[in-house]
């Protein structure tokens, strides 16, 4: 058998791929618990136990499990109760590779369709799991969203080491109930499925698979326009005062989620929050400081619509005319800001 890892690096999906930046993305290097990625984003298959980690907090599936679509798959085409289970936990349900797998937008969608049916998450005892801190990062990010969407409808989450015990209604804690120790079950699940292909072919194979829009995003919008009246709340971005419309953050968008356009001396800003995947580039590149994220109660229409966040005309230094990106009063540009010469403010 090879030696094979179900984590694949998708090198045209990253970020850093897509639009090369001056501080490159590191999330998924920096969130292996197991250090198996390297800084040419390589997966050291003998140190990565296929947490799911990695694929939490990477914006763009630049790393995803192999067998995601199956769970995916699972997840829309079943009519009844969803049931998952983790590989330390007793085979009652659906495989997952960790809890720790579970991102944002794939909470959000747990959450959407626990209003319709019952989902229940099983779990080994996480505090004695070498995957804890994948794990830990999950719910971080459940807590985050629990905060605000309080009155969200409940996904259990249960501790069943070989079988069902004390149920836990998933309040951004898991329970960590004490399980006696028992032998241990043969598990077959969405991890175990395919390996005979898998042996035939070479790793990474399907690495260099390209698409614009993150597959957990892909199932939220489908889940939301099932409801399309619903409102969730999802981080937005939004533009304060400030702003000096020059663009800069249209620029450095890897995924065209920011546009412009351009009507004389006047910009127009134009958002599309399903493209976006809030890695924060145009938060941080912004001069002024204008740009920030914030929670906003969002339908399928707007999700997936284009918004209007801006209007202005830029600003041009009084010297030279060149454009300027900040706010300083008189408008000038760096190299005239920094020249001795102050003959157009004689009087």
């Amino acid at each position: 058998m090879l030696n094979t890892c179900q984590m694949v690096y998708h090198h045209k999906n990253c970020l850093n791929t897509k639009r090369p930046y001056a501080k490159p993305c590191r999330l998924c290097i920096d969130a292996c618990p197991h250090q198996a990625i390297s800084e040419y984003r390589e997966i050291d298959s003998k140190r990565c136990t296929e947490c799911g980690a990695c694929m939490a907090v990477c914006p763009s599936d630049g790393i995803v499990d192999r067998y995601t679509d199956l769970f995916h798959q699972y997840i829309e085409g079943t009519q009844g109760d969803i049931i998952l289970n983790c590989p330390q936990a007793a085979s009652l349900g659906f495989e997952i590779s960790c809890l720790g797998a579970i991102d944002h937008d794939l909470w959000l969608t747990l959450l959407h369709l626990a209003k319709e049916r019952k989902i229940t998450i099983h779990t080994g005892k996480c505090v004695e799991c070498p995957d804890k801190k994948a794990c830990a990062l999950s719910v971080k990010i459940f807590k985050e969203i629990h905060e605000d969407w309080p009155d969200h409808p409940q996904v259990m989450i249960k501790v069943s080491h070989d079988q069902p015990v004390e149920d836990a209604t998933a309040s951004g804690k898991v329970s960590q109930a004490s399980l006696p120790k028992t032998q241990s079950v043969e598990k077959k699940g969405w991890r175990e499925k395919g390996w005979e292909k898998l042996e035939d072919i070479l790793p990474g194979l399907t690495a260099d698979e390209a698409y614009l829009i993150p597959r957990t995003r892909e199932l939220l919008v489908r889940q939301m326009a099932a409801c399309s009246q619903d409102k969730i709340p999802l981080p937005a971005l939004q533009v304060r005062d400030g702003c000096t419309s020059c663009g800069v953050c249209v620029a450095i968008c890897p995924q065209a989620a920011l546009t412009k356009k351009e009507d004389g001396d006047e910009l127009s800003l134009i958002y599309e929050p399903y493209k976006c995947v809030r890695c924060q580039r145009c938060v941080n590149i912004c001069n002024p400081k204008a740009l920030g994220f914030a929670k906003k109660q969002l339908s399928h229409r707007h999700f997936t619509g284009k918004i209007l966040l801006h209007k202005g005309s830029p600003k041009h230094c009084v010297r030279c005319g060149k454009q300027v990106f900040d706010n300083a009063e008189p408008p000038l540009c760096i190299a005239c800001a920094s020249s001795k010469s102050d003959s157009i403010f004689s009087t």
